[in-house]
């Protein structure tokens, strides 16, 4: 099939050729009745003929010079952009490959999400020779940054772990953490929410959840009441050094502490620092205190201080997944204080964390000889 632009310029072409002829052979008519005329012999200066008769000629060579030359033409107009798109290939393709790769403005206005998606997963599995292995690893990747709608910064917690001392008569040794966590972000939530569960399905749903929930989950079978204030409570929570009013709604087996950041730290869109303390009970004979990160965080320092407990030592685990090695750091044991920290330099997703899993002194001395 032609080129419709191809068949609009031959019809311009033979219409202007056949309108030229047309003013030509009217022209040389208008000679021939003029010369016939003594009353208008005043016209007969002009040429009449003459010019006629050159547009008539011109309108017919018009046409067949295209229909002779037009094929040659468009193959020489071809083969001259070949030429220069083959000599200007290299730099040509240098500049869309140096666009995409370092001006990000550039990149946003010519592609799509999809397109975005499948410009990184080639280039991963050229880059891992594996293209299986680089789409599972981008759009893991991917989604967990996609659905997470806060980025932390700094993120400093530390934990202080002592003993009950109070406790009522034959009920199970607890000890009692306080956390206190602080980290730079730019806030897009007005509230934030704090769940205290102690049902499995439930604690999933809240975790699962991209909205501004943390969510503990606290096993009954260790005798703790998940809707009890003295088992989890919220004490603290302040935004740039300005505390803000904790309310608490308690229902079965839970509770739930909600706290307003600020509509117009939301619409300003500049970084805070959030700050917020809790205090919980732990099962002394449980071994183990895990503590999950909520939202993509870069750099984090978790501390924990057992000085005022009977532990004898506290094993870390830490499920960072990152090329980033992390510091694990105990206090030497010829000092009176007993505390280990463990520290990230880079980034980690939410629900990865750290482990603290403790030795009793009392285990300790059982097991020697």
């Amino acid at each position: 099939m032609r080129d419709p632009l191809k068949r609009i310029h031959n019809i311009k072409l033979a219409l202007i050729a056949v309108s030229v002829s047309f003013i030509g052979f009217a022209l040389m008519v208008f000679a021939r009745w003029l010369a016939g005329q003594p009353a208008l012999a005043d016209l007969t200066f002009f040429p009449w003929a003459e010019v006629g008769g050159t547009l008539f000629t011109a309108g017919i060579l018009g046409i067949g010079i295209d229909y002779l030359l037009g094929k040659d033409d468009e193959e020489r107009a071809d083969d001259r952009l070949r030429r220069v798109l083959i000599s200007q290939a290299p730099a040509l393709r240098q500049a869309v490959i140096n666009g995409f790769a370092f001006d990000a403005d550039d990149l946003r206005r010519v592609a799509t999400p999809d397109t975005l998606d499948r410009i990184m997963r080639n280039s991963l599995a050229l880059r891992l020779g594996d293209a299986e292995f680089a789409t599972e690893v981008y759009d893991d990747v991917r989604d967990q940054a996609v659905q997470s709608s806060e980025r932390w910064y700094d993120a400093d917690v530390s934990i202080s772990l002592s003993t009950v001392r109070d406790a009522a008569k034959g009920s199970a040794p607890m000890y009692i953490a306080t956390v206190r966590w602080e980290y730079t972000v730019t806030p897009v939530h007005g509230i934030r929410r704090f769940a205290v569960v102690s049902d499995r399905t439930e604690y999933r749903e809240l975790a699962a959840d991209p909205e501004a929930t943390s969510t503990w989950f606290i096993r009954s079978e260790h005798g703790i009441d998940a809707g009890d204030r003295t088992s989890w409570e919220l004490v603290q929570f302040s935004v740039d050094g300005d505390s803000r009013t904790i309310r608490r709604a308690e229902r079965k087996a839970g509770q739930t502490y909600t706290v307003s950041v600020g509509k117009d730290l939301i619409a300003a869109g500049k970084p805070v620092t959030i700050a917020y303390t809790y205090r919980a009970l732990v099962p002394r004979h449980g071994h183990l205190l895990h503590l999950d990160m909520e939202a993509p965080t870069r750099n984090v320092a978790v501390q924990l201080d057992y000085s005022d407990t009977d532990i004898d030592y506290v094993n870390v685990l830490d499920f960072f997944v990152s090329s980033h090695k992390t510091r694990v750091e105990h206090m030497p044991p010829n000092v009176p204080e007993k505390s280990v920290l463990v520290a990230h330099d880079g980034w980690v997703f939410q629900r990865s964390g750290v482990a603290f899993v403790w030795v009793l002194a009392t285990v300790q001395e059982s097991e020697r000889p």
